[in-house]
């Protein structure tokens, strides 16, 4: 369903679409469809979005939002980030409320995740 002036969709750059995909497929259990070469499509549960190819990658440090993912267990999460190519640039810290860490995906985008234990 979609809800007036709620967020429907998010769109990211990507260096290497399909090691994005494969590493998203991997690690967070997204589907994906291609729309061309150029362009491919993601589907989660409550979010859809997709990944265009562009040399340029979306981080904290540079203006970019941080998307952040929820995890039951920060670690795990962690260790299957880091065996799919993904890249720890923030080790798991604490924080009012949690722990996260932050990572970047094989086409250099940053993300967190975080957990409530």
């Amino acid at each position: 369903m979609t809800i007036h002036k709620s967020i429907n969709y998010l769109e990211f750059a990507a260096k290497s679409i399909e090691s994005t995909k494969a590493f998203f497929m991997t690690v967070f259990d997204w589907s994906f469809e291609d729309y061309g070469p150029d362009y491919t499509a993601f589907s989660t549960d409550g979010m859809d979005g997709g990944f265009f190819n562009s040399e340029k990658s979306t981080k904290t440090s540079n203006g970019g939002a941080l998307v952040v993912f929820y995890s039951e267990n920060l670690e795990q999460t962690e260790q299957e980030i880091v065996k799919a190519g993904g890249k720890i640039v923030k080790q798991i810290f604490s924080f009012p409320g949690g722990r996260r860490f932050h990572f970047e995906e094989p086409s250099g985008n940053e993300f967190a995740v975080w957990s409530d234990s």
